[in-house]
């Protein structure tokens, strides 16, 4: 069995790298290997963005903002994508240039709606409370 599991995973295809998702809800589970008997390594709340690494059957290896690996189920993400900031304080324009408007501004560690990618290093985000606005890319994760 252990075998098989292993040579599952050396051939599982990292084809997905680059591909963000977020968690579907609240107290999602992320494991040390792709089973619900593995070892549980941390819990993470709805609509916390993870990249996809490698998708194994119901399981996919994801990496978070710090750059952790670990294994969650499939059925627990959606294809929402959020962000989360990376900055001691991410300041979102009313358009994409440095001269315009503050819209509103979001401390480090927390979730955005990624709303597009707008040009020039600009992403246009949705904060929770509704208003919308446009940060450089380089202030958070999940793109």
């Amino acid at each position: 069995m252990r075998f098989a599991l292993l040579a599952l995973l050396a051939f599982a295809l990292p084809s997905l790298a680059g591909e963000f998702r977020s968690t579907a809800e609240d107290g999602a589970i992320l494991y040390d290997a792709p089973s619900a008997r593995a070892k549980k390594l941390y819990v993470v709340s709805r609509l916390y963005p993870v990249e996809i690494m490698v998708n194994v059957d119901n399981w996919v290896k994801v990496r978070d903002q710090s750059g952790e690996l670990a294994w969650m189920e499939k059925k627990a993400l959606t294809e929402k994508r959020t962000v989360i900031v990376t900055v001691p304080m991410c300041e979102a324009r009313q358009n994409p240039e440095e001269r315009s408007a503050l819209v509103f501004q979001a401390q480090q560690g927390v979730v955005l709606d990624l709303v597009e990618l707008a040009a020039d290093g600009w992403v246009k985000l949705r904060h929770a409370d509704g208003q919308t606005g446009y940060a450089k890319v380089n202030q958070v994760w999940g793109l």
